[in-house]
């Protein structure tokens, strides 16, 4: 990574060193005038960004600070949503324009209703406590798949310690039934997940503890209620953490693993990496947004970048 000042308005010499195109896939994406800028920092552990294109604000999680905060777009400024957000983490907005949120320490995924009503979705599978609802997308079938791998019950810093009463899983909850079923079994501690544009793949990144972490991608099969065939997609490019895609198909993931890996690597439909963001700071997540869905907002630690991209997310992250 170049050495650069991230200060807010300091001038960068285009085109930013710190977007590194390693095939000319992403050449097409990457704007020769258009830098990487940091638009707020100061917190503790940035992560789910998500984008209210009605009102020209983000809004993201500060997970040990325990709140939610709105970056407006109009004026720059930061402003709180919500405290105490229950040590939220991940969030996305379902196809009705709702708040969806992953609470770490109620161990819950919830709705934020239009008046602002936050309403419980999910907080128990057959009887027993979630382990913390870590990161979550939504289906244009209005079904919200999201990831339980105990964040949030770990320890103290992120939420609260408690004993884990399933094992860490992907789960479907279903609005016309309001039922909770499994979704992915097969990982040790699943973590960002995506669909692709047209649904007929979903991405789920795998962080286990002990052992190395990969990114795997699974056939989406039965109308689009279950998935199969599960493979490794990405491997050995600094671990991800939040992805999402892009209308063409590629894949931001938000990655850490030292300097050379830290930022956001984008991979092809084919999982080769064709693109960096090099940022600073290691990147939890990453969300589209701005008036033409092509401005990627990433959460890194203990700040919030912006980058202007010739591409534009695809809905349900």
């Amino acid at each position: 990574m170049s050495d650069r000042s991230w200060e807010p308005g300091s001038p960068i010499r285009y085109p930013d060193p710190n977007i590194v195109i390693l095939d000319d896939r992403f050449a097409r994406i990457a704007l020769g005038n258009a830098a990487i800028q940091r638009i707020a920092t100061g917190f503790a552990f940035t992560e789910g960004p998500v984008w209210f294109g009605d009102g020209r604000y983000l809004l993201f999680s500060d997970i040990p600070n325990d709140r939610i905060l709105r970056w407006d777009e109009t004026t720059g400024g930061i402003s709180v949503f919500r405290e105490p957000s229950h040590y939220a983490n991940g969030n996305t907005r379902d196809r009705q324009g709702r708040l969806i949120t992953c609470e770490h320490n109620t161990q819950r995924l919830t709705r934020t209703e239009y008046d602002g009503t936050v309403v419980v979705l999910a907080d128990s599978f057959e009887g027993r406590r979630l382990t913390g609802p870590n990161d979550v997308v939504v289906k244009s079938d209005g079904t919200i798949w999201f990831s339980d791998n105990g964040a949030g019950t770990r320890g103290n810093y992120l939420g609260h310690t408690a004993p884990q009463e399933h094992p860490f899983r992907v789960y479907r909850w279903d609005p016309a039934t309001n039922t909770l079923s499994i979704a992915v079994d097969d990982m040790a501690r699943p973590n960002g997940l995506a669909f692709s544009p047209d649904e007929k793949r979903l991405y789920v990144v795998d962080t286990p503890g002990d052992r190395p972490k990969t990114t795997w991608v699974y056939d989406v099969v039965d109308k689009g209620t279950r998935v199969t065939n599960g493979r490794v997609f990405f491997d050995g490019t600094g671990y991800a953490d939040g992805i999402r895609c892009d209308t063409a198909g590629n894949v931001w993931a938000g990655l850490s693993g030292g300097p050379e890996y830290d930022g956001v690597g984008v991979y092809a439909p084919d999982g080769a990496l064709i693109g960096r963001i090099l940022l600073p700071e290691r990147c939890a997540n990453l969300c589209f947004g701005g008036k033409k869905r092509n401005r990627v907002f990433m959460a890194a630690s203990q700040s919030i970048y912006a980058l202007y991209v010739e591409a534009q997310g695809a809905i349900g992250g």
